[in-house]
């Protein structure tokens, strides 16, 4: 019986050596034998596999029995070949399922793989019969396994088994987990924390204190009172008063967080991602796509939307959002905010002649967009999709790698390094970038600037002389004293 998924190339197998994670040794393309088996081609930096990663888990949960994936994690940046790099990212976004290190990217050329995301499809006779390029949803997905299913089932390939007991990684227990990013309120001497890892935000005094927690600590959706509201891995924030705004990345939403009335409220999104190309319109009907920080200008709420690689900006007493810079697509092409091209952007600040300062990842870059008197897009450092480093210098060779947190103060733009465990800054005027604080070394370590140690750090708030770290990968945050040129880590406990 000849079947439309009938595969006639045998999958390659995973290369003998390579390190594995979430499974306790490693495995075998015949090990999945009798089940329709899932590659994804991944790397841990790209919004695009963020996505997917949620759609898999939601796939195996439907299917068991039948279904079985195997992430393939081929890196993009340097950072990201490494095993425990890897495995930090893995309990960040939940991933369930074994995952193979294809740090010499083996598998990548054995599949002829071109893009992340990448999903392959394996039929249960080990036989490669088709691929997807780019985001697989989850409509897509069931429409589509559903018929290979039925088919594999029909030609009686298919062999239901038990689901494998994996040994998922698991993070260790901390008070913070994964923190996104940070808001310093001196005046309030208060701290905001997105604890992106816990669903939850958190208030505490400059010391570390918690004072307030803002969700129940578990994932998902839902308006009201303080300790009942939930979020999915928020990011960050942006604060007018009592109004703590906040990008709340997970759920594809904006939310406010009354501190006065102790309210949760969202104002701008579906809770769905969006998935064609959009220009905006009424705040709560147009479906957002992973926005990753905000900063605010008067009553405009400008968002870095990582996920459709754009800026969009929402006018807070209208409830109306629209895209303002960026067509959309992904690259690092300057000119007219209507026609530049932006990388995944996770970090934006704006400077007091309301001019938006962000990086965007993908580029390993930083950006200015002026949107009232040049309305211009120009590049500050960066050059290419594929072109990072940790160099600093003037602004045409200096290198960053995978930058997420930004931050300004007196025309010097402040930038959390992220893959390179750095925090660097650079003049707005020379474009000259210096290492402020870290060794490059991915480790918890405080002390002298130059020797101190952070691991990802993926957001900073400036207040004077002090700079505050979500410090990402070491579950903490940190306080960098320029005065004093040390830097500590803050006891964030009740």
């Amino acid at each position: 019986m000849a079947t439309r998924y009938a595969g006639k190339t045998n999958a390659p197998d995973f290369p003998p050596g390579a390190e594995w994670l979430n499974t306790p040794r490693p495995l075998s393309i015949r090990e999945f034998a009798g089940k329709l088996l899932v590659l994804d081609f991944w790397t841990y930096c790209c919004i695009n596999c963020m996505h997917t990663i949620p759609v898999l888990g939601r796939l195996e949960r439907d299917h068991p029995e039948e279904l079985a994936v195997v992430g393939v994690h081929s890196a993009k940046f340097d950072e990201e070949r490494s095993t425990e790099n890897i495995r930090q990212a893995i309990m960040r976004y939940g991933v369930r399922h074994p995952v193979v290190n294809d740090a010499g990217m083996d598998l990548w050329r054995a599949y002829a793989v071109h893009a992340w995301p990448t999903v392959m499809f394996v039929d249960p006779e080990g036989k490669v019969i088709g691929k997807i390029e780019g985001e697989l949803t989850y409509e897509r997905g069931t429409s589509l396994i559903a018929a290979m299913l039925t088919e594999f089932r029909a030609a009686g390939v298919l062999k239901p088994s038990s689901a494998a007991a994996w040994v998922p990684e698991e993070p260790r227990a901390s008070v913070l987990s994964y923190p996104g990013k940070v808001l310093a309120d001196i005046e309030g001497e208060r701290l905001f924390i997105a604890d992106s890892g816990h669903h939850r935000v958190l208030v505490t005094d400059l010391a570390g204190t918690i004072q307030t927690v803002i969700g129940t600590g578990e994932a998902g959706l839902a308006d009201g009172m303080l300790e009942g509201a939930q979020f999915n891995r928020p990011q960050g924030m942006a604060r007018f008063g009592e109004a703590l705004y906040v990008a709340d990345t997970g759920n594809h939403a904006i939310r406010v967080i009354d501190l006065e009335a102790a309210t949760v409220e969202t104002i701008a999104g579906t809770g769905t991602p969006g998935e064609r190309h959009v220009e905006g319109g009424a705040a709560l009907e147009v479906d957002l796509r992973s926005p990753w920080d905000l900063a605010l200008a008067g009553r405009r709420l400008h968002i870095a939307m990582a996920g459709s690689h754009q800026i969009w900006t929402l006018d807070l007493d209208g409830r109306v959002v629209q895209a303002t810079v960026g067509t959309g697509a992904e690259s690092i092409v300057d000119g007219p905010p209507e026609e530049a091209l932006l990388a995944q952007p996770s970090g934006i600040a704006v400077d007091e002649e309301g001019v938006l300062y962000f990086v965007d990842a993908e580029t390993s870059s930083v950006r200015s967009a002026d949107l009232t008197t040049a309305h211009h897009v120009s590049t500050l450092v960066g050059t290419g999709l594929f072109d990072f480093g940790d160099v600093d210098g003037d602004g045409a060779s200096a290198r960053l790698q995978h930058p997420l947190g930004i931050d300004l103060q007196d025309g010097v733009v402040y930038v959390a390094d992220t893959y390179n465990s750095k925090i660097k800054r650079l003049s707005t005027g020379t474009r000259a970038v210096e290492t402020v604080a870290g060794s490059g070394e991915r480790a918890l370590r405080d002390g002298a600037l130059a020797t101190a140690a952070f691991y990802e750090p993926g957001g900073l708030s400036i207040a004077g002389d002090r700079i505050y770290v979500a410090d990402t990968n070491n579950h903490a945050l940190r306080l960098i004293d320029l005065a004093q040129g040390q830097v500590t880590t803050l006891d964030v406990d009740f």
